[in-house]
């Protein structure tokens, strides 16, 4: 009986040893997955803005009323009414089909 117990107890240890090899030899490609996955993540973020392929035009008007008067050979300058300053932005990307680059696409 001895010897049956023995054996069985021999058995379950190298059936251990031989699951924990399983795993540290998978460990390196298991690593390699989850890196790859993180990696391709980070380049769709970084994908979706290209400064070579956009062009961002800005103007700003600025307007305001002025009231200059003049005595004694000085020259006074009072602003009157408000300052309206009025900024537009304008984004546009050029040669978007044909530069062929890659958009992530975009998730709601």
């Amino acid at each position: 009986m001895k010897k049956l117990l023995g054996q069985s107890t021999l058995e379950y240890a190298v059936l251990i040893v031989i699951i924990a090899s399983a795993l540290l030899a998978t460990q390196v490609y298991i690593k390699r997955g989850i890196q790859g996955r993180l990696r391709q993540s980070a380049d769709d973020l970084g994908d979706q803005f290209s400064p070579g392929a956009s062009i961002m035009t800005t103007v700003t008007n600025s307007g305001g009323t002025t009231l200059e008067t003049v005595s004694g050979g000085v020259t006074t300058s009072t602003m009157q009414g408000p300052d309206i300053t009025t900024r537009t932005v304008n984004l546009d990307i050029e040669g978007f089909a044909s530069n062929n680059e890659y958009w992530a696409p975009f998730k709601t």
